[in-house]
């Protein structure tokens, strides 16, 4: 079942940032960050952190409460932080390393879901390697990088090197999520049926 809510966040996401990006002029994915789209006094502030951020956030908390896998568990409440936070403390206009009190919540949020995921993803056994590395500690090292470029202003790839990252992370969940797939059936006890 956590799967289901994985896979749901993943395309809300992807569909949600798709949407914003063609409502917001002289957006790039290349330049900006996922949270640019979001940023602090534009018409785009309030649907993209209810509408997207949010719901992305809260339903990947709920497939973190309903998987018995402790990784999965724990990826998934990192990477659902940074988005609710991303949803209650949007941006400064261009999210700046430095800014405002709100930027510093919201770059707390990031680090919660970059510096947590890339702990969770080095937690994760070895599985397939690539010249003798982990695969998911390989990962694990992307992430952390990518953290460290987002910080520093004025990459021109920043938003590509965020999406870079927020793919090795939903990538992750998503498969975790395949692997330990529950049935159906067991929805019942969550739910108070």
């Amino acid at each position: 079942m956590p799967f289901f809510f994985i896979l749901v966040s993943t395309l809300w996401l992807v569909v949600g940032m798709l949407y914003a990006n063609s409502r917001k002029p002289g957006y790039s994915h290349w330049r900006d960050t996922i949270s640019e789209l979001g940023e602090i006094g534009t018409p785009l502030t309030r649907p993209v952190s209810y509408g997207l951020f949010l719901p992305v956030g809260l339903l990947l908390w709920l497939a973190a409460w309903l998987t018995e896998d402790k990784t999965t568990t724990g990826l998934a409440t990192c990477v659902g932080a940074g988005y609710v936070i991303a949803a209650l403390f949007p941006c400064d206009v261009g999210s700046p390393a430095s800014g405002s009190g709100r930027q510093q919540l919201h770059n707390l949020g990031g680090g919660i879901e970059y510096l947590g995921g890339a702990y969770w993803l080095s937690q994760l056994s070895p599985g397939p390697t690539i010249a003798g590395y982990s695969l998911f500690s390989l990962a694990a090292g992307v992430v952390v990088t990518g953290a460290v470029l987002l910080s520093v202003p004025g990459i021109p790839i920043r938003g590509l090197t965020q999406r870079i990252v927020e793919a090795l992370l939903f990538g992750s969940l998503l498969l975790l999520g395949l692997v330990n797939q529950q049935p159906l059936s067991g929805l019942s006890d969550y739910l108070f049926f």
